[in-house]
């Protein structure tokens, strides 16, 4: 019986986890880590969108990458000024560490002058990278 129990108690932990962590997925966030940090064209390798840009940190055999690729290419597309830089995180790994970028796709939303406003892990929707580029725009 009391292995069922442990059995159990298992299974609803790891239930709540994969709630937990679906809902965590590709969300655009404000960290207060970010406060302040400001990315340039050195460090990303490409010059700065006019109005905001994202940057995305990729590696070789990441699926999502792919689909994010996609995503973040459209809305820059769509919104005049902004431009999409895909950065390699293999190759990037001093940068990747600063920015305590953990997993790929990482998706950082900048301002104009370079600054993070906001933060994604995972592959973000569409909706939330265009509300995102309105909060970046915006300020």
């Amino acid at each position: 019986m009391t292995g069922l129990m442990v059995c159990i108690a298992v299974l609803a932990a790891a239930s709540a986890f994969g709630i937990w962590h679906q809902r965590r997925n590709g969300r655009l966030t404000v960290r207060g880590r970010d406060d302040g940090e400001r990315l340039g064209a050195a460090e990303i390798g490409a010059e700065l969108g006019e109005r905001a840009t994202l940057v995305q940190f990729s590696s070789a055999f990441c699926q999502p990458c792919r689909a994010t690729r996609r995503t973040l290419a459209e809305v820059a597309q769509m919104v005049e000024g902004v431009a999409h830089v895909e950065v390699d995180a293999e190759d990037h790994l001093d940068l990747v560490r600063n920015l305590n970028i953990l997993r790929t796709p990482t998706v950082l939303v900048l301002d104009a002058r370079g600054a993070i406003v906001r933060r994604a892990a995972g592959q973000p929707r569409k909706a939330d990278v265009i509300a995102a580029l309105g909060t970046a725009v915006g300020d």
